[in-house]
């Protein structure tokens, strides 16, 4: 499932997920239709939804070797069971696509692709702030509960396990009470919104083992007690790989979610609990089994890391591979800080200007604009929008704009290499060379480059004029783009910007295909602001000297970063954000803004 907040300022937003049972559709293609729906919906169950299932909208993507032996009848059978699925449920179906020449011939030979039908689910989040994460915390009492949406027996026809025994099977799973189906989908959704689910997650590809496991996957020291003997199944091997719509939930043991699915008639079963061993301690009936976390996690990562291999460096793919369970994302904010709007004397309805004039430079194919100016308007800058033709044309000058800040992106989509066009476009253009001349002159300007804009202010040489030679930005040490949610270190610095930060470690994205620094000298000859807080990769993404992520100019007002704080100024703009405080309305990255309107304030006082 993937949620985007509509706005800047609500908490509403825009979920969406996937399904698919392309295997399960060769075996039954009423069932493959069914299991697509079903698996896009419990995807999708984990954002409270504004309208609950009903809110839902799908679109229905058929991808089917039509023309050939018996295959137009099997469409047939998958949409009509589609349809009528759908109706059951109250769901609309108000577009999608179809690709019905699903065939390649190969020297003689003809391969058909296997029917299937790929759900896309969309609906309104009422709140961003109250999504589930799969990943369960080990907290004392909890219970995980088993949650059956499909009604059926267990089955392993199209399974994941199935495949690994080159079978297909002969019956799949399906879900048997619609009505049912919604009462469960509902009843989580009341969960959700009032906050008595911990961690959640779908059961589909790999069954309830692999689910069990991927809840554990993204924590070291965490491990689960199970034991699967109130589930009424015999077959061991059908209880840990079926893969029938279902749900597993961490609940507190307060017993509060379990009171509320008992009076809604759905029905769970308590199959375990949380532990700090590493292991998934596993029992059914007389039998047992110790799963060691750690060791299986490597292996669901390696088809990633074999992948990677093809895409970048073997030796860096192999150091991605060791490194992606150690480095650990953890934060240390600073002294004294609230995570609340008020500490900043924010007013995120602000419509009066406060006359603290800032800019927004862009160039041709830059983007972040709209989180950057939002970012400045939201610590206290009127913020007004730049472009290098209206530098070029003399349109702007910057005369009255005490902070500037050159946004992220591909500027000339980075034909001459990573802003190396925009650079052109200040040098060889006299009103925007002259402007910028006079604007980096004045003893009250703040400047700062974020990636794209990091690149143009290295190659213009704005931050170590006095040197013999300049720093360059080169291709990353992986030879590839980059996008990673890490953690960076702010050393002790002068720094207008992030001088309040220093002591902290946080997180933040980046995302650039030359963010390498290649300093020419000493660590020490550089103001150095911001580091990765790994040297190894891709802790250190890019591969820059000195693990260096930032730097700034000599007297601390102009500021060269290739991490994006300004995609990372709200809690749930993070991938990782500690949750005893997801509950803040900010990060300490809008501080780095306050900083800069506050210091011009003092200049222009």
């Amino acid at each position: 499932m993937g949620v985007a907040a509509l706005d800047f300022k609500s908490n509403i937003g825009l979920a969406t997920s996937i399904g698919h049972a392309p295997v399960s559709g060769l075996v039954d293609p009423e069932n493959g239709s069914i299991l697509s729906i079903a698996e896009a919906l419990t995807n999708l169950i984990w954002a409270p939804l504004s309208d609950n299932i009903k809110g839902i909208s799908l679109s229905a993507n058929w991808m089917w070797p039509c023309k050939n032996k018996g295959e137009d009848a099997r469409l047939y059978k998958a949409v009509e069971a589609a349809s009528k699925f759908a109706i059951e449920l109250g769901i609309n179906i108000p577009t999608g696509k179809d690709s019905l020449s699903m065939t390649q011939k190969y020297d003689g030979d003809v391969v058909y692709a296997p029917g299937t039908v790929i759900i896309s689910a969309s609906a309104e989040v009422s709140n961003i702030r109250q999504i589930v994460s799969p990943v369960v915390n080990n907290i004392a009492g909890s219970e995980i509960l088993y949650i059956d949406f499909s009604g059926s027996d267990l089955e392993l026809g199209g399974s994941s396990f199935a495949q690994t025994q080159n079978q297909l099977g002969k019956s799949t799973p399906t879900v048997k009470d619609s009505a049912y189906f919604i009462k469960a989908f509902n009843t989580i959704q009341h969960l959700i919104k009032n906050e008595l689910i911990l961690a959640g997650h779908d059961i589909s590809a790999g069954g309830m083992i692999t689910t069990l496991l991927e809840m554990c996957f993204a924590k070291t020291n965490i491990g689960l007690a199970v034991d699967l003997s109130g589930i009424n199944e015999n077959d061991t091997i059908k209880l840990l790989f079926s893969e029938n719509p279902g749900i597993l939930i961490q609940v507190s043991g307060d017993n509060k979610a379990k009171e509320v699915l008992m009076n809604a008639g759905v029905n769970y079963i308590k199959i375990g609990s949380t532990t700090a061993t590493g292991n998934i301690e596993l029992k059914d009936n007389s039998q047992s089994f110790k799963l060691n976390i750690s060791n299986l996690r490597d292996v669901w990562y390696k088809t990633s890391y074999l992948l990677d291999k093809q895409q970048t460096k073997p030796e860096l793919a192999e150091s991605r591979f060791k490194n992606y369970k150690n480095q650990i994302i953890s934060y240390q904010f600073p002294k004294g800080f609230t995570g609340s709007l008020n500490q900043y004397a924010i007013d995120i309805n602000r419509k009066k200007r406060t006359g603290i004039k800032a800019a927004i430079i862009r160039e041709k194919g830059v983007n972040g604009d709209r989180e950057m100016a939002y970012s400045m308007h939201l610590a206290g800058f009127d913020v007004k929008d730049v472009h290098m033709t209206d530098l070029i044309a003399g349109r702007e000058t910057l005369e009255d704009i005490n902070f500037i800040v050159f946004v992220g992106g591909f500027s000339n989509s980075d034909v001459l290499g990573s802003a190396k066009g925009w650079a052109g476009a200040f040098l060889y253009n006299q009103k925007a060379n002259d402007a910028l001349k006079k604007f980096y002159a004045r003893e009250d300007t703040l400047s700062l480059g974020v990636c794209n804009g990091c690149q143009l202010m290295v190659e213009l040489d704005l931050l170590n004029p006095d040197h013999d030679v300049k720093p360059k930005m080169e291709h990353n040490a992986s030879g590839k783009f980059e996008s990673i949610f890490l953690n960076v270190e702010i050393p002790e610095n002068n720094s207008v910007m992030l001088k309040s930060l220093a002591g902290s470690r946080l997180g933040i994205w980046v995302a650039h295909g030359e963010g390498k620094f290649n300093f020419p000298k000493v660590e020490s000859d550089y103001n150095v602001v911001l580091k990765y807080s790994y040297s190894a990769y891709p802790g250190n993404p890019n591969g820059s000297d000195y693990d260096i992520a930032g730097i700034v100019s000599d007297n601390g007002r102009h500021l060269a970063m290739m991490p994006h704080l300004e995609r990372t100024i709200f809690p749930w703009n993070c991938a990782e954000y500690p949750k005893d405080r997801r509950k803040d309305d900010i990060t300490p990255w809008i501080e780095a803004f306050v900083n800069a309107r506050k210091w011009v304030e003092n200049k222009l006082s």
